[in-house]
């Protein structure tokens, strides 16, 4: 039995990264940065959420909980403490060449701005820049990803001008990555909710899907979709509105409750 559920878990757990996976390559950050992330969150809540009789969980448990070293957990806890964590040094060949580029005093203007380059120049270019921070990616290899992303572009002298910090495949922005994380957490935390009983009762949340709809029915389906769930999304709203606390009071600790409606289109990924 417990075989079978760390198999179904493993299963679960697929299924549940493949878009995390998706959104998190598509900003630029890498598995190790993803994984040191991951470390942290798995100490912040295994402290949190798993102490006796309300009292924050000790060193030495979280050890068990997580298997993380008990000299790993403290030295993540002291992380979680500090007012800022600093930024991982683990990262992709792109992003540290374009680190380089907007902080090497050799690639610099005299304004503190990236310098335009030549692919090849006795003075500072692309070719240099890339010996000294390229890391192993073949240099027309990463050449070709930085344009495509429009990380660099090249103007009319044949010069190669940087245009962000960071290496970002598919260009996002911060609002939308945020509500990602928002959006996904409301409903992962219904789910977490519902199948491990935190609460004396259930929380709203289901489903329809069918998986033999005929192909032809999907644009009908959504726009029935954005006719019906708007409609349901602005009573919902309502209903809120009409709840709010009043802002002069303010002896009254105010709640959080919300509903949440998505899509779903497509198949389950293999394995799932």
């Amino acid at each position: 039995m417990e075989t079978d559920i760390k198999n179904t878990l493993r299963s679960s757990c697929r299924a549940l990264l493949r878009p995390v996976a998706s959104v998190v390559l598509k900003c630029g950050m890498t598995w190790r940065e993803f994984s040191e992330l991951s470390k942290s969150v798995f100490v912040s809540v295994a402290s949190e959420e798993f102490g006796i009789r309300g009292r924050p969980t000790n060193v030495s448990r979280v050890s068990i909980l997580t298997g993380i070293s008990r000299k790993e957990v403290k030295r993540q806890r002291e992380l979680l403490a500090a007012p800022a964590s600093a930024a991982s040094p683990k990262t992709t060949d792109a992003t540290r060449l374009l680190s380089g580029w907007h902080q090497d005093p050799d690639y610099l203007s005299g304004n503190g701005t990236p310098l335009p380059l030549k692919p090849k120049d006795p003075g500072p270019s692309f070719e240099s820049l890339f010996a000294r921070y390229g890391g192993d990616t073949p240099e027309q290899t990463l050449l070709r990803e930085l344009l495509k992303a429009g990380s660099i572009e090249k103007d009319n002298q044949n010069r190669y001008i940087a245009k962000r910090r960071y290496h970002m495949p598919v260009e996002m922005d911060a609002g939308s990555i945020r509500f990602f994380g928002t959006n996904l957490f409301d409903h992962a935390s219904t789910l977490s909710s519902n199948v491990t009983g935190n609460t004396d009762r259930r929380w709203l949340e289901g489903f329809a899907v069918d998986d033999r709809i005929h192909p032809d029915a999907v644009e009908d389906f959504r726009s029935y979709l954005d006719q019906r769930g708007q409609q349901y999304l602005e009573e919902i709203d309502d209903w809120l509105s009409r709840h709010r606390l009043d802002p002069t009071d303010s002896e009254t600790t105010p709640v959080r409750l919300g509903f949440g409606i998505y899509a779903i289109e497509g198949q389950l990924p293999k394995g799932t």
